[in-house]
Protein backbone atom coordinates (compact mmCIF):
# COMPACT_ATOMS: atom_id res chain seq x y z
CA UNK A 1 0.00 0.00 0.00
CA UNK A 2 2.58 2.04 0.90
CA UNK A 3 4.47 1.29 -2.20
CA UNK A 4 1.21 2.70 -4.51
CA UNK A 5 1.18 6.02 -2.81
CA UNK A 6 4.99 6.96 -2.83
CA UNK A 7 4.39 6.03 -6.55
CA UNK A 8 1.43 8.06 -6.91
CA UNK A 9 3.37 10.87 -5.05
CA UNK A 10 6.21 10.14 -7.59
CA UNK A 11 4.07 10.30 -10.70
CA UNK A 12 2.69 13.73 -9.55
CA UNK A 13 6.02 15.10 -8.75
CA UNK A 14 7.09 14.22 -12.18
CA UNK A 15 4.15 15.59 -14.07
CA UNK A 16 4.86 19.13 -12.05
CA UNK A 17 8.25 18.69 -12.84
CA UNK A 18 7.50 18.38 -16.22
CA UNK A 19 7.40 21.08 -19.15
CA UNK A 20 4.13 22.90 -19.48
CA UNK A 21 2.43 22.69 -22.63
CA UNK A 22 4.44 24.53 -25.66
CA UNK A 23 0.95 26.59 -26.65
CA UNK A 24 1.01 28.08 -22.84
CA UNK A 25 4.48 28.94 -23.28
CA UNK A 26 3.59 30.46 -26.68
CA UNK A 27 0.95 32.65 -25.01
CA UNK A 28 2.76 33.84 -21.77
CA UNK A 29 5.75 35.07 -24.32
CA UNK A 30 2.90 36.60 -26.74
CA UNK A 31 1.39 38.57 -24.05
CA UNK A 32 4.80 39.43 -22.48
CA UNK A 33 5.80 40.55 -26.11
CA UNK A 34 2.72 42.55 -26.62
CA UNK A 35 3.04 44.17 -22.89
CA UNK A 36 6.75 45.24 -23.68
CA UNK A 37 5.35 47.02 -27.21
CA UNK A 38 2.72 48.60 -25.62
CA UNK A 39 4.97 49.88 -22.95
CA UNK A 40 7.73 51.06 -25.12
CA UNK A 41 4.91 52.71 -27.23
CA UNK A 42 4.07 54.74 -24.67
CA UNK A 43 7.69 55.56 -23.49
CA UNK A 44 7.92 56.59 -27.16
CA UNK A 45 5.16 58.81 -27.49
CA UNK A 46 5.76 60.72 -24.25
CA UNK A 47 9.38 61.12 -25.50
CA UNK A 48 7.88 62.81 -28.39
CA UNK A 49 5.30 64.64 -27.02
CA UNK A 50 7.97 66.60 -24.34
CA UNK A 51 9.72 67.35 -27.66
CA UNK A 52 6.98 69.02 -29.23
CA UNK A 53 6.69 70.73 -25.74
CA UNK A 54 9.83 71.90 -25.71
CA UNK A 55 9.80 72.96 -29.28
CA UNK A 56 6.85 75.18 -28.77
CA UNK A 57 8.16 76.40 -25.00
CA UNK A 58 11.10 77.84 -26.88
CA UNK A 59 9.13 79.54 -29.27
CA UNK A 60 7.01 81.69 -26.64
CA UNK A 61 8.18 84.80 -24.38
CA UNK A 62 7.60 84.78 -20.89
CA UNK A 63 5.41 87.28 -19.58
CA UNK A 64 6.73 88.04 -16.38
CA UNK A 65 10.73 87.79 -16.97
CA UNK A 66 10.26 89.40 -20.99
CA UNK A 67 13.68 88.03 -22.00
CA UNK A 68 13.18 84.43 -21.37
CA UNK A 69 11.34 81.68 -23.06
CA UNK A 70 8.70 79.79 -21.15
CA UNK A 71 11.26 76.83 -21.86
CA UNK A 72 13.95 78.95 -19.36
CA UNK A 73 11.85 80.66 -16.88
CA UNK A 74 10.81 79.19 -13.61
CA UNK A 75 8.03 81.81 -13.25
CA UNK A 76 4.65 80.58 -12.60
CA UNK A 77 2.99 82.04 -15.75
CA UNK A 78 5.72 79.99 -17.15
CA UNK A 79 4.96 76.63 -15.89
CA UNK A 80 0.97 77.62 -16.12
CA UNK A 81 1.53 77.89 -19.72
CA UNK A 82 3.92 75.13 -20.27
CA UNK A 83 1.58 72.46 -18.95
CA UNK A 84 -1.39 74.56 -21.19
CA UNK A 85 1.18 73.77 -24.18
CA UNK A 86 1.28 70.08 -23.00
CA UNK A 87 -2.23 69.41 -22.54
CA UNK A 88 -3.67 70.95 -25.78
CA UNK A 89 -0.34 68.69 -27.78
CA UNK A 90 -1.65 65.84 -26.10
CA UNK A 91 -5.19 66.33 -27.05
CA UNK A 92 -4.08 66.09 -31.19
CA UNK A 93 -3.51 69.86 -31.48
CA UNK A 94 -0.36 71.10 -33.94
CA UNK A 95 2.12 73.04 -32.59
CA UNK A 96 1.15 75.85 -35.09
CA UNK A 97 -2.90 75.81 -33.50
CA UNK A 98 -0.80 75.87 -30.07
CA UNK A 99 1.04 79.16 -30.72
CA UNK A 100 -1.67 80.49 -32.78
CA UNK A 101 -4.30 79.99 -28.93
CA UNK A 102 -0.72 81.41 -26.96
CA UNK A 103 -1.17 84.19 -29.51
CA UNK A 104 -5.04 85.14 -29.98
CA UNK A 105 -5.00 85.02 -25.64
CA UNK A 106 -1.98 87.10 -25.11
CA UNK A 107 -1.04 88.92 -28.42
CA UNK A 108 2.20 88.94 -30.62
CA UNK A 109 4.39 90.07 -27.63
CA UNK A 110 4.33 86.16 -26.59
CA UNK A 111 6.15 85.20 -29.84
CA UNK A 112 10.19 85.73 -29.55
CA UNK A 113 10.18 86.44 -33.11
CA UNK A 114 6.78 88.38 -33.66
CA UNK A 115 5.34 88.79 -37.43
CA UNK A 116 6.31 91.84 -39.40
CA UNK A 117 3.28 93.66 -40.11
CA UNK A 118 1.34 97.07 -39.37
CA UNK A 119 0.61 95.96 -35.68
CA UNK A 120 4.14 95.08 -34.94
CA UNK A 121 6.09 98.32 -36.78
CA UNK A 122 7.10 99.85 -34.27
CA UNK A 123 8.42 96.84 -32.35
CA UNK A 124 10.56 96.14 -36.06
CA UNK A 125 11.77 99.33 -36.56
CA UNK A 126 11.05 101.25 -33.30
CA UNK A 127 14.70 100.46 -32.44
CA UNK A 128 16.29 101.80 -35.56
CA UNK A 129 13.74 104.74 -35.13
CA UNK A 130 15.69 105.70 -31.81
CA UNK A 131 19.26 104.93 -33.16
CA UNK A 132 18.16 107.29 -36.08
CA UNK A 133 16.90 109.88 -33.77
CA UNK A 134 20.07 109.81 -31.23
CA UNK A 135 22.09 110.32 -34.22
CA UNK A 136 20.43 113.44 -35.24
CA UNK A 137 20.02 115.08 -32.00
CA UNK A 138 24.01 114.64 -31.68
CA UNK A 139 24.56 115.99 -35.21
CA UNK A 140 22.26 118.98 -34.27
CA UNK A 141 24.62 120.18 -31.26
CA UNK A 142 27.37 119.32 -32.78
CA UNK A 143 26.66 121.78 -35.58
CA UNK A 144 24.87 124.00 -32.33
CA UNK A 145 28.46 123.89 -30.89
CA UNK A 146 30.13 124.40 -33.89
CA UNK A 147 28.33 127.71 -34.84
CA UNK A 148 29.10 128.76 -31.38
CA UNK A 149 32.59 128.22 -31.36
CA UNK A 150 32.59 130.02 -34.69
CA UNK A 151 30.77 133.19 -33.03
CA UNK A 152 33.18 133.58 -30.31
CA UNK A 153 36.09 133.25 -32.71
CA UNK A 154 34.78 135.91 -34.85
CA UNK A 155 33.43 138.11 -31.55
CA UNK A 156 37.20 137.68 -30.51
CA UNK A 157 38.49 138.67 -33.88
CA UNK A 158 36.35 142.17 -33.46
CA UNK A 159 37.94 142.81 -30.70
CA UNK A 160 41.34 142.53 -31.39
Amino acid sequence: MNKRIDNRMDRRMDRARAKPPASILRVCRSLLLCAGMVASASVFAKADLESQVQHVSEQLRCLVCQNQSIADSHAQLAQDLRREARQQLSTGRTEREVIDFMVQRYGDFVLYQPPFDPRTWLLWLGPFALLLAGLSALVVQSRKLEQSLEMENLAIAEES
